[in-house]
Order: structure tokens, then sequence, then C-alpha cells
């Protein structure tokens, strides 16, 4: 039995917030203390670093989980399929929702509730529930999706990745500008083909790693240090994924019987662009290759990083023709992979 993704969906936010815009930031240390440089150097430093020139905001009146349902309303209609028939709504994301001017988490009820609320399903036995695994997220989803299919508990599953970071930030760490908005939805239901998902790998490394990413004060000590924002660990995260990704990577390629010369496309957690660019090298380094060109989409230069978004919406995008010099055809295999909060890693090979 094949499980494949019969429809996928995206909402990317109209508001762009380029890098120009926070030359009026206040940016300090983790101490408190100021940069000993401007502000022009520390974008430009950023830039280079992470690729982003961009990243979208979601509009005001917005929050994940209506991101979440208008990509969810796209995937369905791209599936063709009637809502009633969804047997698993799975929400992925991190902070729940926070209504704009707050960093107040809400989710009660779930997110997934919500979406399925939204979307006016009224079968019961259409479940919903919501996945805090990192920016993973949506991968895990669609590994959960597969087994409750195989295990007979689901026919079909709508798996959500959605979040808006730009909501948890710390406007004086300059991490903040890393972080964006955005969902993706995907169908996940049988293949009657050859089509779908041919091998997995996931783990969660939680020893030394478990506080990379954390909830933490702000860098301005004027502030509540009662109120927490998204924090990282950036150089042990980086560190991290150029150690661990790459091999799971091989593990789920080599799980699939299939070569490295069959991938056509690697669809990479939109992180950090040269920590991407060093991971897919590294892994193809395990197989004495180097990457062929323009195996790797990107879409973090203008999207930046929206979590659990990122994958989805890519994966969108490129169907979509919306990224340069980038198309998948019937038949291509592709390697979906991610790494985030946990510290967890997963990817899947798949055969669209």
């Amino acid at each position: 039995m094949n499980i494949k993704i019969s429809g996928i969906g995206s909402y990317i936010p109209e508001k762009s917030v380029s890098n120009t815009d926070f030359s009026d930031h206040v940016f300090l240390n983790e101490d408190g203390s100021p940069f000993g440089y401007p502000n022009e150097v520390v974008v430009n430093k950023f830039k280079n670093i992470t690729g982003i020139e961009n990243r979208r905001y979601a509009n005001d009146q917005y929050t994940s989980s209506d991101l979440g349902f208008f990509a969810a309303k796209k995937a369905i209609e791209n599936a063709k399929i009637d809502p009633e028939t969804i047997d698993y709504i799975i929400f992925a994301h991190n902070f729940g929702d926070v209504k704009h001017g707050t960093v107040q988490s809400d989710m009660l009820p779930s997110l997934a509730t919500r979406v399925k609320h939204k979307l006016q399903i009224q079968n019961p036995k259409c479940v919903a529930y919501d996945l805090l695994f990192g920016c993973p997220g949506w991968i895990e989803g669609v590994l959960q999706a597969n087994a409750f299919i195989k295990s007979g508990m689901a026919k079909r599953c709508l798996v959500i990745g959605g979040e808006t970071l730009s909501r948890v930030v710390d406007d004086h760490d300059r991490d903040s500008m890393i972080y964006s908005d955005g969902a993706g939805a995907s169908i996940i239901e049988t293949s009657d083909d050859e089509s779908g998902l041919l091998s997995y790998e996931s783990a969660t490394f939680a020893n030394d790693e478990a506080g990379y990413l954390f909830f933490g004060k702000s860098y301005n000590p004027d502030l509540d240090p009662e109120t927490k924002y998204i924090k990282m660990y950036g150089r042990k995260i980086y560190e991290f994924a150029l150690s661990n990704v790459p091999s799971a990577m091989k593990s789920c390629l080599d799980k699939s019987g299939l070569g490295i010369d069959d991938v056509k496309k690697i669809l990479i957690h939109q992180a950090n662009e040269k920590m991407d660019e060093a991971i897919v090298h590294r892994f193809y380094k395990l197989y004495e290759k180097t990457p062929p060109k323009d195996v790797m989409p990107m879409s973090i230069h203008d999207l930046g990083n929206s979590s659990v978004a990122t994958v989805p919406t890519l994966f969108d995008q490129v169907l979509q023709g919306k990224i340069e010099n980038q198309e998948i055809k019937k038949g291509d295999v592709l390697i979906f992979a991610s790494v985030g909060a946990g510290m967890n890693i997963n990817a899947f090979v798949y055969r669209y």
C-alpha cells in the first residue's frame, strides 16, 4: 500500500517585511548591552549568513488557525475531495494562536478543532488534534497520517503546518529577523499508482540538545522578565544539524532501496541558507558525490523561516512554478527533511 500526498495548498501572507525595515531596531546582546556596530552591519551579516532578504507577516486580524484554514481549503480543492471524508485533521504548530499585540498562546480548543469548525465538517468521526514537534512538525504529521492509514484507522487525513512566529519574537534579539508566518496543508491518502511515501526516519535528541530552542526573557532588561519569547542557541543548532541531518537523510534513502542518483529534489526546512547548503553537501559527500545544480529549491530569501510551514509551502510553490528554475515531474524522487526544537530530526523519501 502506497500513501501519497493527493492535495497540497499553502497560505503566504501578503505583508512583506524587508531587512531594511529593521534599521531602526535596538538590537542588544544577551546581557542587555548594546552592539558595538550599527544596524546596517548587523543586517548585512544576517543576510549573508541566512540568505533572508524578506519575510512575511500575517495580517493583524489573522492567527495561526486562520492561516491553517486558508491552506487547508486550498489543499482540499487541489485534491478534489469532500471534506466530510477526512478521518483525521493533524495541525502541527509550536505556539498556538497568538493574537496580534499579545504574546499569550491560545490552544483551547486545539487549532485542528478550530480548522474543522471553520471548514464546517459535520462528521464527528473526523478526529482533530494538534502536534507539537518543532519545525519538523508537518513531516511528522505526514508520518503519523501514513501510520493511521496503513493500520486501517483512517483512509484520508489532512495534515497542516502553520505558525505566526512574528508574534513571539524579541524585537531586541537579532534572531528575530529570521522568523516569519505562513501555513501549508496536505491531503494524505492511498495511492493507486507507484507514487507515494517510500521510506522515513524520525528521531528526538533530548539529552544535551533539549534546550537548544526555548522560551526566554527579552534581551532588554527594562522589559518584564516573566514575558517570554522564542530563543535559540544558533551555533549549537547549526553544528547539531550538520552532524545529524545528513546521516538521517542517508539512512532514509538507503531504506527506500533507491540510489543517490535517483534523487531529483531535496525539500528541506527553510531555516538558514548556509546551513541547508552545508547539509545537502554533506549528504552527497556520504555517497562521494557533489550535489547536482538546482537539487535544493529555496524559498527562504523571500519568505523567511515560518517553522512548520516552510516544507509544505515550499513543495506547493515548486509545484505551482513559483520558484525560478525549479519543477517537479511525475515519477521524480524527492527527499523531504527537517530539523528543529526537541531537537527533532525527520525525513521521508517520496515518489511524486
